[in-house]
């Protein structure tokens, strides 16, 4: 017997991320509260999209968007499709900035496939395709369950762990007018690091789960970083002189996700002057993750894929 559909809308809202947070590369994420707003309904023969605000005229309106990709490819985890899906993107992330546009769209397209479909995945699985679908999991991991995560890959996929976020913890985001490539940052880093440098992010890893769970005031040497930040900093340098001014003046930032974004975690002296090129925004930490609305999704138990503690 194949898979039911509900008739009804569904709708799920998605959170942006920033991923690394200085040494946690592809390891570390914040969920930020700064939502894409998706809807959609089984309809017809065919799958539409259509996009307002971010995105809007750039981004394909049929099956090729990475929404409906998403879709498919849980329908398919499911086993079975509906005919056709008309979906409903209200997007605020900036697209190609390092605040996660694509790991939302992804993870919102496998949470209304979820809701859609009467059969359910647990979000274990809904990971796995998440993670799979963005080829590494540091960014779908907080965008899926909200707060502060630790995502790591094993033989059977990506797993992750949710931890809840200090309230000292005061992200901000500077973004500017250009864009960034996340396969363009990632072909900058070198094939192997100094052992030491190895060791170093280690360290600082280790204490900033510790500074984002339990004591903001060891972020700023916590989010000190050896391992990529540096190798990029050519191809983005107005990116490394806003994040090296940061620091100058004790603020903890560091490069959010491939770039060109920066985040800083602790807050920003009154007088410090980033520049008319980027644009600052002050963000709460998203505790709730992409939980879909009107549907079993919303109600589901968090899996072991979120061990933790959950707000």
């Amino acid at each position: 017997m194949g898979l039911t559909f509900v008739s009804e809308p569904v709708r799920v809202r998605t959170p942006a991320t920033s991923a690394n947070l200085g040494p946690g590369y592809d390891t570390l994420g914040l969920a930020l509260a700064l939502h894409d707003d998706l809807t959609a309904r089984v309809t017809g023969d065919s799958y539409t999209v259509s996009v307002t605000g971010e995105g809007a005229g750039d981004l394909p309106g049929d099956e090729t968007h990475l929404v409906v990709r998403a879709m498919l490819a849980t329908f398919d985890e499911l086993g079975g499709r509906p005919r056709g899906v008309a979906v409903e993107c209200v997007n605020r992330i900036p697209q190609a900035r390092g605040l996660g546009s694509s790991s939302a769209a992804i993870v919102g397209g496998v949470q209304l496939a979820r809701a859609l479909a009467r059969e359910q995945i647990d979000d274990a699985a809904a990971l796995r395709i998440a993670a799979r679908l963005e080829g590494h999991p540091d960014n779908v991991a907080p965008c899926l369950l909200g707060g502060f995560t630790i995502a790591w890959d094993e033989a059977s996929g990506s797993r992750a762990v949710r931890l809840d976020v200090a309230a000292g913890v005061r992200p901000t985001v500077f973004v500017p007018q250009e864009r960034g490539l996340t396969a363009a940052a990632r072909a900058a880093l070198p094939a192997a690091v100094p052992h030491a440098d190895a060791a170093f992010n280690t360290g600082r890893a280790a204490l900033l789960v510790h500074a984002l769970t339990r004591d903001p005031s060891l972020l700023f040497a916590a989010t000190e970083d050896r391992l990529h930040q540096g190798y990029r900093a050519e191809a983005m340098p107005g990116t490394a002189s806003l994040v090296a001014g940061l620091r100058s003046v004790g603020v903890a930032a560091v490069v959010s996700g491939a770039g060109p974004t920066v985040l800083a975690l602790t807050p920003i002296p009154g007088d410090f002057n980033t520049g008319e090129q980027w644009r600052a925004e002050s963000l709460g930490v998203d505790s709730a993750g992409a939980l879909a609305k009107g549907s079993m999704v919303e109600h589901a138990e968090r899996g072991p894929v979120a061990a933790g503690r959950k707000s």
